[in-house]
């Protein structure tokens, strides 16, 4: 069952230049880490797929064993992990995280 799940991560990282795994939606976050996440998303101006864990338990559970990361929200760029909330803040706040979006050859907002 594994396998399954693991997959279909893999496709929605594949799929998708940025992807969020959060709790809630872009537009309704349902915890203040996940909102910190989005809130740094929106002022950069990247579009990314949101992905709501709470729709699905064996994906919340399974996607902190595909990364071997404890917690929720989960940022992918370009098929990689990047962090949680705590990492992108530090790496908004520090401009790293703008110069991996144009080092990944992501458009964003000036």
């Amino acid at each position: 069952m594994e396998n399954v799940l693991f997959d279909r991560i893999r496709e929605d990282i594949s799929n998708n230049d940025i992807v969020l795994f959060m709790k809630g939606t872009a537009a309704f976050p349902q915890c203040g880490f996940s909102a910190l996440v989005v809130q740094v998303l929106s002022t950069l101006g990247v579009e990314y797929k949101d992905i709501n864990v709470l729709e699905d338990n064996e994906l919340r559970e399974g996607i902190k064993d595909f990364t071997q990361w404890p917690t929720i929200p989960q940022l992918y760029v370009k098929g990689e992990f990047v962090g949680g909330c705590d990492i992108v803040r530090e790496m908004y706040e520090s401009g790293e995280l703008q110069t991996l979006m144009q080092d990944k050859g992501i458009s964003a907002a000036a």
